[in-house]
C-alpha cells in the first residue's frame, strides 16, 4: 500500500491502538475466568484451556491503558475480570509466587507449570501497577508485595540483578541468569513507581539498568548480550542450537536494544529529578538504537531481523512484531529528546514498513511473525504470551511522547 496516515498524529495513533484492542476485546473474555489466550487470524480461539502467566499479566495492561485513554467503562470491566484471574488463579496461595501454566476447563484449574520465572513476576508487579493508575486501587498493597516476593526469591545482591527461574517451592537451581528478565523488571519499577511515587523503585529500576546497560554491556563487546552463567559471565552458546526460543533466543537482539532504549529514556526523564547519576543513559539509548538498525534493518525486504550473531551479522532474519512496534516507540522518543531528524526517519520507515506488512487491517492486531521476504508461517496471530501488549503500548509510549508536540 502506498498511502498512509500521519503516523505522528496522537489522534491516528490512538485509532490505531483501538483497532487493535477490538481484536481482543469482547473475544477474548471468558465469562468462567480469565481470558482466552490462542486467536488465529481471525479472531478464532484454537486453544480455549491453557492460560500462561505472561498473556494473563499483559491483559491486565491492555485493559488498563485502553481505559485510561479511552474511558470506556467495558474496559474496566474487562480489567476487573483480567485482574481477578491473575489474583484468585495464577497465585500459588501454598507456596507464594505467581504459575506459569494453568489449564481451565468447565471452571476447574490446575497447575500444569508451576515454574516460578522472574520474567513472569516481573510482568505480575507490572499488571498491579497498571491496575493502580486505572484506579484499581484494591491492587495497591499488592504492588509492593510482588516487590518484596522478587527481592526476597530472585534478587541477588552482589550481582545487582535477579536470578531468573526457580522451582514451584522457591529453590533456585537453574544455573542460567538472563537480561530478559531483568530488562522487564526494569520495566515493571518504572510502572511501580509511576503508579505509587515511592523512590525504591525508580532506585531498583536506575541499578537494573546500570548493571545490565554499563556492566554487562562491557563484558559483551559493549552492547548488550541475552545468556549468562551464575557469575554473570557471558553464556555465548546457551540455545546457540534453538535460536528462535520464544523467552530465550541466541544472539544479539535488536528489538531489545531499542526496548533497552526506550527505558533508559523513561529512566533519564524520571531519575534526573531525584539526583540519580544518568548522564549515561541518553549516550547508550542512541548507540543501542543506532547498532539495531544499522545491523539489523533487512534493505532489500525491510523491517529489523529478529537477531544478529556475536560478529553482528543477521543469524535470524524473521521479523516479529514486537521488535517494529518497540523500534518505532524508541525513534520517536529518541526524536523528541534530541531533536535529530535521523530518528523520525526511522521511525516513518518502521511504521510504513509496519503498516504494510504487520497490521491486519481488516480484522485487527499485528501478525506475529514473518520470514525474511515477509511472508507468514502460520494462522495463529496471538499465541500465549502476545495480546499486542507491545503493539498497543508502542501507541501509547508515541502518544506520549508526542504530548508537547504540535501533531495530533
Amino acid at each position: 500500500m502506498s498511502d498512509f496516515p500521519d503516523f505522528r498524529s496522537r489522534a491516528v495513533l490512538l485509532d490505531h491502538a483501538r483497532h487493535s484492542m477490538s481484536f481482543y476485546h469482547p473475544r477474548c473474555i471468558d465469562a468462567s475466568g480469565g481470558m482466552y489466550h490462542f486467536f488465529k487470524d481471525d479472531g478464532s480461539v484454537y486453544d480455549a484451556q491453557h492460560r500462561h502467566l505472561v498473556s494473563s499479566t499483559r491483559f491486565v495492561f491492555t485493559y488498563a491503558m485502553a481505559y485510561r485513554h479511552f474511558g470506556d467503562p467495558a474496559y474496566l470491566e474487562g480489567l476487573r475480570h483480567a485482574l481477578r484471574f491473575l489474583r484468585e488463579a495464577h497465585r500459588d496461595t501454598r507456596h507464594g509466587g505467581y504459575s506459569w501454566l494453568l489449564k481451565c476447563d468447565a471452571g476447574q484449574r490446575e497447575i500444569s507449570d508451576g515454574t516460578q520465572h522472574a520474567y513472569g513476576q516481573a510482568f505480575v508487579l507490572l499488571a498491579y501497577s497498571h491496575a493502580v493508575m486505572a484506579g484499581l486501587d484494591e491492587a495497591r498493597p499488592w504492588v509492593a508485595e510482588a516487590f518484596e516476593m522478587m527481592e526476597r526469591h530472585f534478587w541477588d545482591a552482589e550481582a545487582g540483578l535477579y536470578a531468573d527461574e526457580a522451582s514451584q517451592d522457591w529453590r533456585v537451581r537453574s544455573s542460567y541468569r538472563g537480561q530478559n528478565a531483568n530488562m522487564h523488571a526494569c520495566e515493571a519499577m518504572l510502572a511501580a513507581h509511576q503508579a505509587t511515587g515511592e523512590r525504591r523503585y525508580l532506585e531498583r529500576a536506575h541499578t537494573l539498568a546500570f548493571n545490565i546497560t554499563q556492566r554487562q554491556a562491557e563484558r559483551c563487546g559493549g552492547l548488550i548480550w541475552e545468556h549468562y552463567d551464575t557469575q554473570w559471565q557471558p553464556d555465548w552458546q546457551f540455545n546457540i542450537q534453538d535460536p528462535a526460543n520464544l523467552f530465550r533466543p541466541w544472539g544479539y537482539q535488536p528489538g531489545h536494544f531499542t526496548e533497552w532504549a526506550k527505558l533508559l529514556l523513561l529512566l533519564e526523564a524520571r531519575g534526573a529529578a531525584l539526583g540519580l547519576d544518568l548522564s549515561w543513559a541518553l549516550p547508550t539509548a542512541e548507540r543501542l538504537f543506532k547498532t539495531a538498525v544499522e545491523k539489523g534493518w533487512d534493505a532489500a525486504h525491510g523491517g529489523l531481523c529478529y537477531s544478529v550473531a556475536p560478529d553482528l551479522t543477521v543469524c535470524d532474519a524473521d521479523k516479529y512484531f514486537w521488535v517494529q512496534a518497540e523500534s518505532a516507540a524508541a525513534a520517536a522518543m529518541l526524536a523528541e529528546r534530541t531533536g535529530d531528524a535521523s530518528y523520525w526517519h526511522w521511525y516513518q520507515r518502521l511504521w510504513e514498513y509496519s503498516w504494510t506488512h504487520f497490521v491486519d487491517h481488516q480484522h485487527g492486531a499485528w501478525y506475529r511473525i514473518l520470514d525474511q521476504e515477509n511472508r507468514k508461517y502460520s494462522d495463529e496471530k496471538s499465541p500465549a504470551g502476545k495480546v499486542d501488549y507491545h503493539t498497543m503500548g508502542a501507541c501509547y509510549d508515541i502518544v506520549a511522547a508526542l504530548a508537547g508536540a504540535s501533531h495530533g
